[in-house]
């Protein structure tokens, strides 16, 4: 019974032997591109444009090196700041590691650790893999390229220095924990107050900690590399927890991605007077 899936019927001269992908000589002989009928384009699209809002908008924060601080709020694209030309934050992760010959926004001395973080996050792979690069663009559709190296060559083996950078992230959210409790301070630095702005590094951290534990490289840590769970009930534990957590990786990366932008976006408006911060007590 005839299949169409013969080889050499794809051409009237016989198959191309310097074809690749779903065209190489082994493949079928489908002359379709690929064969889904659905929009499979909009996800891909959907989030190019999420992921490049969020450049565009983290780009111009970050070099602007203004309104990042209101007391007693900090925004997590300066913090910990470490520069010299750094806003004077009373209590806060201000160190002058950097001295007066840095003369660029602060903020690019340290978004560098959760930028890479994010950049070599499995699912954020993924997700620009597809968006920017369209490879592949979606399941079953055929990336436009005739050779396929994966992430085995310069740069994209930089990839491999996720486990690292995931340290770097923890540090950093520790500080942001930090930061967040001292939201819990009015603008005279007295304690035991809170505003709209502690209510939203509040929610961030919660997210910035969700994202961060859940990543494959915290769970291979926690659990990973265990042969026996039986022998190790506490981490057994722990990895059923970071495992729920891994689960719905991809929605805490994106909810994270946007409450950091959200509080960043908050304490600028409010550092630059065009807000108010409502305080609740």
């Amino acid at each position: 019974m005839a299949t169409g899936t013969d080889p050499q019927a794809r051409t009237t001269s016989g198959p191309d032997p310097a074809a690749h992908g779903v065209h190489a000589p082994s493949r079928a002989a489908v002359p379709a591109r690929h064969l889904r009928t659905d929009r499979w384009w909009l996800a891909p699209a959907a989030t190019a444009a999420g992921l490049f809002a969020f450049v565009v908008y983290s780009t111009w924060r970050a070099f602007s090196g203004a309104d990042y601080y209101a007391e007693p709020y900090v925004s997590p694209f300066y913090s910990p700041c470490v520069a010299q030309n750094c806003v004077p934050m009373k209590g806060g992760a201000n160190w002058e590691i950097f001295g007066a010959w840095w003369g660029l926004s602060p903020a690019l001395l340290i978004l560098i650790f959760p930028l890479g973080f994010r950049l070599t996050c499995y699912y954020y792979r993924k997700a620009y893999y597809r968006g920017f690069w369209a490879s592949p663009p979606a399941c079953a559709v055929p990336e436009p390229r005739a050779k396929y190296t994966g992430e085995t060559r310069f740069p994209l083996i930089l990839q491999n220095l996720h486990r690292y950078f995931f340290y770097f992230a923890v540090i950093v959210a520790g500080i942001l924990t930090y930061d967040t409790v001292l939201g819990f301070r009015d603008e005279s630095g007295r304690w035991g107050h809170m505003g709209l702005g502690t209510l939203v590094l509040l929610i961030n951290i919660v997210l910035i900690w969700a994202y961060t534990l859940s990543c494959h490289s915290c769970r291979h840590i926690v659990g990973g590399r265990l042969k026996h769970f039986s022998r190790h009930p506490v981490r057994y534990r722990l990895w059923g927890w970071v495992s729920s957590l891994n689960a719905r990786h991809m929605a805490l990366a994106w909810a994270s991605l946007v409450s950091v932008a959200l509080a960043d976006f908050y304490v600028y408006l409010v550092a630059s007077g065009a807000f108010d911060d409502p305080r609740f007590f």
